[in-house]
């Protein structure tokens, strides 16, 4: 059974740091990709990061040079470090394990920066 679970969110200053871990208890048999997706209050879900198995890496256009992602196979845990933080990068985040046949979704970490 898959689950993801997020952690590392909170409140933090404009340019500071955060590092949002996610942990995976198990891959699912379809997944072609980890990624880190965000929701602001009144907007739509957005892609923040996407790493796939070939470990090709796609950034959003609002987060690229400030944020990374990274992985830890051994920990079944993706990370996402996230610097130089601005007030719109306030959002739900939420780690996600998209596969051809079932997506898995954590339950979210905020993050609020001001």
């Amino acid at each position: 059974h898959v689950q993801l679970v997020e952690s590392g969110g909170g409140s933090v200053q404009e340019g500071g740091s955060l590092r949002l871990s996610c942990e995976v208890s198990a891959v699912g048999q379809s997944t072609y990709c980890m990624g880190w997706f965000r929701q602001a209050p009144g907007k739509e879900r957005e892609g923040v990061v996407s790493i796939d198995n070939e470990g090709d890496i796609r950034y959003g256009d609002a987060v690229k040079g400030r944020f990374t992602i990274s992985k830890d196979i051994a920990k079944n845990t993706v990370f996402l470090r996230m610097n130089r933080l601005k007030s719109e990068d306030t959002a739900l985040y939420y780690c996600a394990d998209l596969g051809w046949s079932t997506d898995y979704w954590g339950q979210g970490t905020q993050v609020t920066v001001s």
